[in-house]
């Protein structure tokens, strides 16, 4: 198993509570909860249970009603570019280039020439295996070829904390299959912090080194189930007995929930 890396928590919830409406009922009530360094967490939940409106928490595009957040260590509030995200759908502007798109958030974090841009999307685009494709279109990529290059426009926020948010549910099988073997590829080499929304145990057993399952409505804990398997990860390892058993208790937990 992948240790993790020492130091205050990348991502820390802390009695927090949300709701959409003032006197509304709570989406997430008195929610506390960690998200270690260098982990790879995948967070399961029945559909509408409020898992994006986390990750809209922690991206501050929603405001607490009350309890903190806190990323490594400190109120997200005081902290600059806390974390990456990449939400469902790639969001490529279609008028830009692939380097174009792929160094917006330098564009917004400012300081940086264009020499210097395109020297880092070339650098990032090469790493996630899109060399070569830098000034073509995205109507000129394939779905999965879009994933990448959204996923690398992420990398070049800066955060060291990267929220996915159901990236490969929009991909047919076949291509969700490639692109988590490549996803897990990519932790192991950039000892990033990612947290991952996903409707689809398998690929949350595969790739994750920890499971948070949405227990309950509103949100008020989140129940953790460690991964029993070795890194690095293939198809075979899902034949595992210890694989097996998790999968089949997230989906028997996940199907009395909707009950």
């Amino acid at each position: 198993m992948k240790a993790e890396r020492e130091g205050p928590p990348a991502l820390s919830f802390r009695n927090v509570t949300f709701s959409y409406e003032p006197d509304g009922e709570p989406v997430i009530r008195n929610l506390s909860a960690e998200i270690r360094r260098g982990e790879f967490v995948s967070l399961v939940g029945p559909s509408g249970c409020g898992k994006s409106t986390l990750f809209r928490l922690v991206n501050q595009l929603l405001p607490v009603t009350s309890g903190e957040i806190l990323a490594d260590g400190q109120p997200i509030q005081e902290r600059k570019n806390c974390c990456g995200y990449m939400p469902q759908q790639d969001l490529l502007f279609p008028w830009r280039s692939v380097a174009e798109n792929v160094s917006l958030p330098l564009e917004i974090r400012g300081g940086f020439s264009k020499q210097e841009m395109r020297s880092m999307a070339e650098d990032v685009l090469r790493s996630v295996g899109l060399e070569g494709w830098e000034d073509r279109t995205p109507r000129e990529l394939s779905g999965g070829m879009r994933q990448r290059a959204a996923f690398a426009r992420t990398l070049l926020t800066g955060s060291d904390l990267l929220l996915l948010d159901e990236p490969f549910s929009a991909l047919d099988y076949l291509t969700r299959l490639t692109l988590r073997e490549w996803l897990l590829g990519q932790w192991e080499q950039e000892h990033r912090t990612i947290l991952f929304i996903t409707h689809d145990v398998e690929e949350a057993v595969f790739l994750s080194s920890r499971i948070l399952a949405v227990t309950r409505a509103p949100i008020s804990a989140l129940q953790s189930f460690p991964v029993p398997l070795p890194y690095p990860r293939t198809e075979e390892t899902m034949a595992l007995p210890e694989a097996v058993s998790l999968k089949e208790e997230l989906i028997h937990l996940l199907r009395r929930q909707r009950s």
